[in-house]
């Protein structure tokens, strides 16, 4: 791999950090890489939002060479939200472009006296005063740095206004509408006083084996396209999934209250077909291309909404309107907030509501009736904007409930709103939540695809009935692990690609001779890696829990009456994973076999 350049934004000085050549071979790049390099960095003590933080932005090995879904990077650091591990995985052509410019990621620590944005060109690198682009929203923000840098071709990593007033789950954009969504990178971006980053570079992307690789390379791509789930993608993008998600009651409603939504026709994929949609739009070298590109009544072409967006601002609202989502899912993106948490602590705020735990004298007049539209737009405003109750939404859903005496309603998982796959429709899913290294993520384990037959035998993952429970946890713990590795290849997990293919892949690319076994036990050293530089900064099996809701049967739906039995789930998975019950640490012994001798001597001093 390329070098990491290293910007400190106090003093504006640079250096190059070498990556060590055991480390990309143990860990590859993306994310688990990033876990290696900041683990001496990410302290309990460390304020995430103070200037000694670290933003990473990093590639994987296959970025930007047109493999199969490879137009990703990853964006690392401590998270605001959860003050855990942070990562955020993005698509786009950003990630491809650092690495023509001659870099293999960013690290930012600092921070500028006043508002900068950062131009690397080749070698070259500018930090440039951003005082007219602070308070604009992430596309107005995009071409107005684009202009003034006058490169045709450079690509720029934004913030919104969430990020720029310390919104704990504001996000990092790029291109036009790729977002770096969870764990709140954007508000850190924003306490340096970074609004942009802007790269450009015109080097070729290298591999080991070029011809062998572009041969694999073009046959993995042929197969992906033929697959009947890129087509299904494709067509319907991720929406498409609607009323197959009703019907196993995985798809939550009135903030996971309510197992059924009778007008999930309205809100589908396929309404969106045809209806709304006239366009897609793919990251660089994708061809799936899930991207939706919509026009709704004013003519405009805009993007369309992918599934989180879709129930976030659909169903957990009791809003069936398409169009209105579509605005909704808009709004933040252009203030620079994530979809799944905003909507989810708007969820949390109308349910609130209803209980009468909040009132009109809370949210300076406004009533929170489900399915208004207008209140959610509002609400969205004053977030970003931290005015009236969204000073306090602007926190986060566990912050938020905690104000109202009502943490326990909030639907979260150390201080991560939860996304929309309900485990009670999938059982492996509440694992998925309540042991991920950054709070409740369905991308660091989209099990609910397994639930639904996606399994890959050549590395053990088999299909459990989708309310199984204990009997499944070693198969959470397989998916895990090979999700780890798509998040250090850096690849999309829509990607269908044969596992052995993935090995043949890497082999190419970084000049290895790896085996199948080999390259999950890297996605397992990866997957520990990170749950070590959690139990550094506290994190205990007490926080491998779910929030109240997913513990209370629905009354009717899909998985009407189903009952998670989480203890025994969790208990099994421990097993599984070699972890101590007592600590929630990886054993020592567990921490040597994966090669990580130095995480084991620390984590374990003195016991």
């Amino acid at each position: 791999m390329q070098p990491i350049l290293k910007i400190n934004l106090t003093t504006g000085t640079t250096e190059e950090f070498i990556i060590p050549k055991e480390w990309e071979r143990d860990f590859l790049g993306g994310a688990s890489l990033a876990a290696r390099i900041l683990y001496p960095y990410l302290t309990k003590e460390l304020d995430p939002l103070s200037p000694e933080s670290s933003l990473l932005f990093i590639n994987g090995p296959l970025t930007g060479t047109s493999g199969p879904t490879t137009g990703r990077f990853v964006i690392c650091g401590k998270s605001p939200a959860t003050n855990l591990w942070a990562e955020s995985n993005i698509g786009g052509f950003w990630g491809p472009e650092l690495r023509k410019a001659g870099y293999d990621g960013l690290w930012i620590t600092g921070k500028a006296q006043s508002p900068v944005y950062v131009w690397v060109e080749e070698g070259r690198l500018e930090i440039r005063n951003a005082a007219n682009v602070w308070g604009k929203d992430v596309y107005q923000t995009q071409g107005i740095v684009k202009e003034e840098i006058g490169v045709k071709g450079a690509r720029v990593a934004v913030i919104g206004e969430a990020g720029e007033r310390g919104v704990l789950y504001a996000s990092i954009c790029c291109d036009h509408g790729r977002m770096a969504g969870r764990t709140g990178l954007g508000a850190v971006m924003g306490s340096k006083n970074l609004k942009a980053i802007a790269v450009y570079g015109t080097k070729k992307i290298m591999v080991a084996h070029e011809e062998q690789y572009a041969a694999l390379r073009s046959e993995s791509n042929r197969t992906l396209k033929q697959s009947n789930e890129t087509k299904f993608f494709h067509e319907l993008g991720t929406g498409g999934t609607a009323n197959f998600f009703e019907y196993m009651g995985s798809m939550p409603s009135k903030y996971y209250h309510q197992g059924s939504f009778p007008n999930v026709d309205n809100i589908s994929g396929a309404k969106m077909a045809e209806s709304i949609l006239v366009g897609y739009h793919a990251c660089q070298g994708c061809v799936i291309a899930c991207g939706r590109v919509v026009k709704l009544d004013d003519g405009a072409k805009r993007k369309g909404p992918e599934w989180e967006t879709i129930v976030g601002f659909g169903p957990n609202l009791l809003n069936d309107d398409l169009a209105e989502i579509t605005r909704l899912g808009e709004l933040c993106d252009r203030y620079g907030m994530d979809t799944i948490s905003t909507s989810n602590t708007i969820g949390l705020a109308f349910h609130l509501f209803e209980l009468g735990k909040l009132t009109t004298q809370d949210t300076g007049g406004l009533e929170l009736k489900w399915g208004d539209v207008l209140a959610v737009r509002q609400l969205i405003k004053m977030i970003a904007r931290r005015e009236g109750i969204g000073e306090l939404m602007a926190e986060g859903a566990r912050q938020f409930g905690a104000a109202f005496d009502a943490e326990g309603e909030a639907v979260q998982v150390n201080g991560l709103e939860v996304a929309y796959h309900d485990p009670r429709g999938v059982s492996g899913m509440a694992l998925s939540y309540a042991t991920s290294p950054r709070g409740a993520c369905h991308n660091q384990s989209d099990y609910f695809m397994v639930e639904l037959g996606h399994i890959e035998e050549r590395i053990g993952i088999t299909y459990f009935d989708r309310h199984a429970q204990a009997e499944k946890s070693g198969n959470v713990a397989k998916h895990q692990n090979w999700r780890t590795i798509s998040n250090a290849f850096v690849m999309c997990i829509f990607a269908t690609i044969d596992p052995n293919e993935q090995v043949s892949l890497i082999n190419a690319a970084c000049g290895y001779e790896w085996t199948l076994e080999e390259m999950m036990l890297s996605g397992e050293r990866g997957w520990n890696l990170k749950r070590a530089i959690n139990n550094r900064m506290g994190l205990t099996r007490a926080n491998d829990k779910l929030p109240k809701a997913f513990l209370e049967p629905y009354n009717e739906g899909g998985a009407a009456g189903f009952v998670l039995d989480f203890q025994a789930m969790l208990a099994a998975y421990y097993e599984a994973r070699g972890w101590d019950w007592e600590t929630g640490k990886p054993t020592r012994e567990k921490l040597l076999e994966l090669e990580l001798g130095d995480v084991a001597e620390e984590l374990w001093k003195g016991g």
